[in-house]
This record gives C-alpha cells, structure tokens and sequence, in this order.
C-alpha cells in the first residue's frame, strides 16, 4: 500500500513501517492511529514503536500538526461560544522550572484586564514544581471541579487554575505513558504534540508559551530549547491557535523560593504590588503583556503595560485570584488571613554556604530536587506532597553570602531532612572570587508562522 493511499485506513504496523523507513505520513492516516490510541484500538506496543520510529527519524512541521491536532480532537475540545464572554480565551502554558510561580499571579492579572483564562495545570514532574501542588497547599481548593463548574467559574471569575480531566486529549495520556518507559520522551515533535494536544483542547483564541534555557531548564540544551519554543509557535499557530513563545532564563530559582505553600506566600506578596521589579515579575509582566496583545485587548506593548500597572496598584488582580480561590471550595478570607490557612514546617533554619564569596553558578536542577526530598514534590505519581516544605530567601547569582548572609532558609519536618537538605543545596551554588552575573532574563521571542 503506498504512502497516498487514503480510500481506507492503512493497518496500524503499515503506519509505523512507514515512519521507520522515514516516509512522510497522511494526515487522515495519523489521525486515525491517534484516535484509535485514545478508543484502546491500538497496543503499547504499537504506540512505543511509532513513538520510537518518530524519535529517530522525526516529522515533517505537516506531520506535528496533523498529530497535533488529532491529539487535540481524541476527546473533549471546549466551546466558549455559547457563554458570549465579552474578552478573549487566552492561556499561558511552561515547559516547568523551579521557583515558577508564574500562572499563580499571571491568570487573575490578565483576567483583571479583561481576558478570561481557562488554565489547565500540571502536577509536579521532576524537579519542577506543579501548579496544582500549589494551589492544594490552600485548604478547600478543588483542582477537578465538574466541567460545568469550571465555565461558570471561568465566565464569573475571569480566571481558573484548575487539573487535566480524563477527557480531555486522552490519547496523549497514553502515548506519554509509553514515551516514559521506552526512552523516546526527548523528542522535539513527540513534546510538541503532546504539550499542544492538551492546551489546544481548552478552545482558546491565543496561546502565549514560556520555554525555559539553563540549568533547571526541561531540555538538555540551549539548541534545544530554542528549537522546542520555534516548534510549539508554528505548530500551534497553523493548528488555528495563534502562540508566541518567549524563551526565558532558567539558570537560578526564578523566585527566591521553592515548595508548595512557600509559593503561595509569595503569590500573595506579588498580587499586592511588593516586588514589581523582581525576576519571576519581569517575567510574568512579558507573558503578560503578550497575552494581552494576542487576545487583542491592548494595541501595543505600551498599552498592555499601562493596562497591566493599573490592574496591579487598584488590587484588581489580588481581587481576582481571591474570587477564584473562593468560588472553587478556598476560604473566603485568604487574601487576608493567608497565614491561618497555609502549613508551616516543623523546622526553618538559614543554610549558610561554607565559604565566603560571590555566587558563580546555581544547579537549579539540583534546588528542584532537594525540595522532592523534602516531601514538597513526587519521586512516584502515587506519593502524597508536604505542602509546608521548601526554600525561602534564596540567594541570586551575584549575591554576595558569609556567615551573615545564608543562601537560603531551608523549611523541613524534621532536624535531619532539614541538613539533608542543607547539604544539598550548599552543592548546588558555586561560590568563588570576583563579579558575576545571571543570564539574560528574556532571551528571544517567537511569533508563529502561519501556513
């Protein structure tokens, strides 16, 4: 049968004869190896061979859309239309980092100026804290409301940060499971599809991305990276969502904290205006700003700032993300009585590097998994997360630390995790002599290109 042939459906083993033998593959012919991924038609079997072919021979930009948006299509694909919302659907999604706060203040902030955000977010995955981790450290707070719940949340809110729902791109479920276990997870198409399959669901008008470079970064390499943030604004882009995709710096903590509650904390100081200046702010504002370009609220750069600054100092945005934590099951009070809700570790204590000096280098990867090993993240899917444990007041690069100056509190539920810990992190900052400086924060930008 030959690669043109579309009267009916190739076999499933004919599909993965051809991506072996590094053939370009129908659309209709991926589609329907896809949908037969989601009704369990097709084996792991079958999934962990085309996943492996794809690994090593790659897809034509034609191809990641075509497995894009099948994966998009293998289940539930929300409408807003009916709601008649008067803004944009607009998300913001991240390859994941340490101290990445950043969806906590972004969706009540771009929801405060008009877009309405339907954020579905992830559960920590190695070193990279999770979203929805961070909202459970907030007592009440229902991540899986009923699809019915979530739009009214959205529609009344502006804004809710809520968990994947089985039925939405069941099929990528599968295929990340097998991807896990046969070595084919860095794959530039198999990551772009997959991370795009379950955004894409959500029915939005723009998508803005947040892909990270360093050392706490998801792929290997800076190469990497920027080829993963290119892909991800194409594809998305000739699938029907126009995607920018900002490539930012994750070479440090991107707050000075890690953990579950630890980021709520700082969550809340952000949403009041504290720290406007601060990196993961720097950060947040650009995605921002972006959105709300995209979402055609604001008309220029300029526009978005001045729209954003307003919505911050009016405590419109604070008020937003007080309504969302309040109208998915939070207390009603937790903007000002944070403190009464949120758990705190048994032990806090400085950790103080073991010389003198300047801070060269941060193995952020590292920083990620200390706060695991703490009990703030998951080394199985099954584990229970300590919401009270973590980092706080963790130095940058550049800083100067002595017996004075601690790289960071360390926040832990006993004496021993707590110096486990300590130990951990004193190896990941390399302290020595002279200046240093961090990377730059917002390292490029990519609009996608339209087919």
């Amino acid at each position: 049968m030959s690669a043109n042939a579309t009267q009916h459906t190739l076999l499933p083993q004919e599909l993965i004869r051809l991506k072996r033998d590094n053939q370009s593959l129908p659309a209709e012919e991926i589609k329907a190896f896809v949908q037969g991924i989601a009704d369990d038609r097709i084996s792991d079997a079958q999934i962990g061979a085309f996943t492996m072919a794809v690994f090593l021979n790659g897809m034509s930009r034609e191809e990641v859309v075509a497995l894009t948006t099948a994966t998009r299509d293998s289940g539930h694909v929300m409408q807003w239309s009916d709601l008649n919302l008067p803004g944009p659907i607009v998300d913001k999604h991240s390859t994941g980092g340490v101290g990445d706060l950043v969806s906590l203040v972004l969706g009540p902030w771009v929801a405060a100026c008009g877009a309405f955000v339907p954020m579905i977010s992830g559960r920590g995955l190695g070193h990279t804290g999770g979203t929805l981790d961070k909202l459970e450290s907030i007592p009440g707070y229902d991540p899986y409301p009923a699809p019915e719940r979530f739009r009214e949340v959205v529609k009344s809110t502006g804004v809710a940060i809520i968990g994947q729902t089985g039925d939405l791109a069941p099929a990528d479920k599968r295929i990340y499971g097998v991807r896990d276990v046969t070595a084919t997870v860095e794959s530039i198409p198999l990551i772009t599809a997959s991370i795009l399959g379950k955004k894409l669901a959500s029915g939005l008008d723009a998508l803005v991305m947040d892909v990270k470079v360093g050392s706490g970064a998801f792929m290997p390499t800076p190469e990497k990276s920027r080829e993963l943030a290119k892909s991800i604004a194409n594809v998305a882009t000739q699938a029907g969502t126009p995607t920018t995709a900002l490539l930012t710096d994750m070479s440090q903590p991107l707050a000075p904290c890690a953990g579950n509650a630890v980021e709520i904390v700082e969550t809340l100081a952000l949403l009041r205006g504290d720290r406007p200046n601060s990196r993961v702010m720097q950060v947040t504002r650009e995605l921002a700003v972006e959105m709300l370009i995209a979402g055609k609220l604001a008309g220029s750069r300029e526009e978005a700032l001045t729209q954003l600054e307003k919505a911050l100092t009016s405590g419109a945005a604070a008020e937003v993300f007080a309504r969302m934590v309040r109208e998915l099951g939070g207390p009603s009070d937790f903007m000002e009585r944070s403190e009464h809700y949120l758990a705190k570790a048994e032990v806090i204590k400085p950790v103080y590097a073991e010389q003198s000096g300047v801070v060269q280098r941060i193995d952020t990867r590292a920083v990620g998994m200390s706060v695991v090993e703490l009990g703030g993240g998951r080394l199985r899917n099954d584990a229970s997360v300590d919401h009270s444990v973590g980092f706080t007041d963790i130095v940058e690069i550049g800083e100067h630390v002595d017996s004075q100056r601690p790289i960071a509190m360390v926040h832990a539920r006993s004496e021993a995790a707590a110096e486990r810990a300590a130990e951990q992190l004193r190896a990941a900052f390399t302290i020595g002599e002279g200046t240093a400086s961090a990377d730059t924060l917002l390292q490029d930008t990519f609009r996608g290109e339209a087919l």
